[in-house]
């Protein structure tokens, strides 16, 4: 099938309060376009330099999400234009993208990435973390940052009931956060989780927004 036609598929599949992430990562610019000329503006990159290069080539009404892991000294590469940073995983990183926001006259919104697979190489804060982190002095005083939820990976598994328990676990820190922390900020509201071989399962465990990469674009180029 073509791009056009795996996003029709996929979107047609999602209820309406949950939105589509193409994971373009490592896709031509000419793939890309395909996918924009289908009516697709959220793209998902993991690296900055790579990111910059479609941001400069493709229109300026997309909507650009860094989802991979990101290292403090490459946030100020992006910090002009992301739309939003979904692998927060540390006060320090949030920190310098609160720093490189101001310097760009920005507020970037951000989402908290929580670690509840049993892989050890999937990275992110945990429940325990994510708590004390906000209820430190460092994190209230930033004011160039906007904390929209949370992002998540499930274990690589075919344990769907596994899948389903961390999915869960993550739904229902989103909502002890949301009555501790957020309680009046309508912008807290996002849980993005869920990509190609999953998102349906973290659907029916509350996801607003998939990243889905594989079943719209297929194989890395």
């Amino acid at each position: 099938m073509s791009v056009a036609a795996n996003i029709k598929r996929v979107k047609d599949a999602l209820p309406v309060n949950v939105s589509l992430v193409a994971v373009s990562k490592f896709h031509a610019v000419e793939t890309l376009r395909e996918a924009y000329d289908a009516g697709q503006r959220i793209f998902g990159e993991s690296r900055a330099q790579e990111l910059k290069v479609k941001h400069q080539a493709l229109p300026n009404d997309i909507e650009w999400h860094f989802i991979g892991q990101l290292q403090s000294n490459k946030v100020k590469d992006i910090a002009p234009f992301i739309s939003m940073i979904h692998s927060i995983d540390s006060l320090k990183l949030l920190e310098e993208v609160n720093k490189q926001a101001a310097k760009n006259g920005r507020v970037i919104n951000v989402l908290l990435e929580i670690h509840v697979a049993k892989e050890e190489t999937k990275t992110g804060l945990s429940p325990d973390e994510c708590k004390a982190m906000l209820a430190t002095d460092n994190y209230k005083n930033l004011s160039h940052i906007r904390i929209c939820g949370l992002m998540a990976m499930a274990s690589f598994t075919d344990n769907t009931s596994l899948i389903q328990k961390e999915f869960s676990e993550v739904r229902q820190l989103f909502s002890e956060l949301k009555e501790s922390f957020f309680a009046v900020d309508d912008s807290f509201s996002v849980i993005s989780m869920g990509m190609s071989s999953d998102y349906e399962l973290a659907i029916a465990e509350g996801s607003t927004m998939v990243r889905v990469g594989s079943s719209i674009f297929g194989g890395r180029s």
